[in-house]
Formats: structure tokens, sequence, C-alpha cells
């Protein structure tokens, strides 16, 4: 069974239910997946989304990562890789899959300049994140058009617009 645990360090708009879109977002995601079984698995697969600002995700991305900036998104996948494929069977009774750290204001800036609402814009980078933690990546061409195909795909299920058509 999936669960997806928010946790809002900062305050972001509470217009919006975000453990619900959250949750919708991570679905939409592993669906796409080999591993859209995790969300049926008899283990409960969970899924933390931390909402904070940009000077922790900095501080994330600097720590974790080697780059002193912050990023709108990092992702910190908690089951190695190659271990994926067996959770669905797995007799754990929960399995953490990793967590999603969002930063509000660089969130919040890049949805302005693309003109969508900040709530569309972090269930995509949801979306995206969730992809990061069973193993998608975007280090070359392929793997990168791979992915964005995924997320456009998860996206359209959830009723949102193709974050990349204004970039073809």
């Amino acid at each position: 069974m999936l669960s997806v645990e928010t946790n809002a360090a900062t305050p972001w708009p509470d217009a919006f239910d975000w453990e619900a879109r959250a949750t919708e977002a991570v679905a939409a995601a592993l669906v796409l997946t080999p591993y859209a079984g995790l969300a049926d698995a008899a283990p409960l697969v969970e899924v933390a989304v931390r909402l904070t600002d940009d000077a922790e995700v900095h501080r994330l991305n600097r720590d974790f990562r080697g780059k002193d900036k912050p990023t709108n998104v990092l992702s910190f996948p908690q089951v190695q890789e190659d271990l994926l494929e067996s959770l669905a069977n797995s007799d754990d009774g929960e399995i953490l899959l990793g967590d999603i750290v969002l930063a509000r204001e660089t969130c919040t800036r890049e949805a302005e300049e693309k003109g969508i609402a900040l709530v569309d814009h972090a269930m995509h980078l949801i979306v995206h994140g969730t992809l990061h933690l069973v193993g998608y990546d975007h280090m070359d061409d392929a793997s990168a058009g791979a992915m964005e195909a995924l997320e456009v795909k998860a996206l359209a299920s959830l009723g949102l617009a193709n974050p990349y058509a204004d970039q073809d």
C-alpha cells in the first residue's frame, strides 16, 4: 500500500491539500513504471514529501550533491535500484522508498515564469522526484527524453499540461 506523507517546514499556500495532491502525483508517476505494483504492495511503501524553503534546499544540495545553490526539487532514494523489483513481495512491514524535497521560493518563481499555478508546478516536481526515487535520471539525452515522456504522461493523467511543450 502506498503512503505519501507531507511535511511543510515553512509556510506553503494553505489553499491546497498538499498531502492529497502529493499522493496523486506519486501514484501517477509510479503507475507508469515497472514498479507500479508498489502502490498495492503488501508492505506499506512510503514516500515523504517535504515542503520547505530555498535555504534548506540550498543546504541539502550543497551537503549531498556538492552544488552550492538552491534548486526546485531534490530526491533522496532510500532503496537501492537493484532491490526495487523485489519490494512488492517483501515481508517487511514498511518500506521508505525515499524523500522528495521542494523549495518554495524557487518553485513559486518558476511557476510564475511559466504562467502556471504553484500547485501544478509542484505536482510536476513531485512526479519528477518520484521517478528519481525509482531509478530514472536525466544524465544524458536518451534518459532525459525517456524521463520527460513519463512525466508528460503522468501529468496528463492528472489533467495537467505538458511542462516541456514550450521547449520543442
